[in-house]
């Protein structure tokens, strides 16, 4: 198992994620068509032309999803109990097909449930990165984890 339990995290700490990713065309493709977003800046080469990016925009949701997905092998695997809310999404720089990503995240609080005392809830600072180092994608996430046996 990978992810740490509530008690083993501390505010401050901070995880720079081995995995990285290049985005591929067919990714940005599936994902708008299985979330069934039309927006021709995802889909349509002529239209994103024609736009001020000039090229194809990956879809931000799937940046969204990559960034979270990155996370979780270093942070909730097998001790997660359920996600409870993302905030402050933020997505102040493009992604586009042949950007490679990669992630960060740190532990921006820590509290102890009230309704569950197996349980804690951990808050996560989560940023995407760009091969320029940018940060394309922002967010909180709050995350239910199991305490140690």
């Amino acid at each position: 198992m990978a992810g740490k339990y509530f008690d083993e995290w501390r505010i401050g700490d901070r995880i720079e994620h081995e995995i990285r990713r290049t985005v591929t065309e067919t990714d940005n493709l599936l994902f708008s068509t299985m979330t069934h977003n039309p927006q021709p800046l995802h889909i349509d080469v002529e239209a994103a032309k024609e736009s001020e990016f000039g090229q194809i925009l990956v879809n931000g949701t799937f940046t969204f999803a990559l960034m979270v997905g990155l996370s979780v092998g270093d942070t909730t695997l097998g001790t997660l109990v359920a996600n409870l809310g993302y905030d402050k999404l933020v997505m102040p720089a493009p992604v586009f097909i042949g950007d490679t990503m990669r992630a960060t995240s740190e532990v921006v609080d820590l509290r102890e449930s009230k309704s569950r005392p197996e349980a804690g809830i951990t808050t996560f600072r989560h940023e995407l990165l760009n091969q320029r180092g940018e940060v394309v994608c922002r967010c909180l996430r709050s995350a239910l984890l199991k305490k140690r046996p």
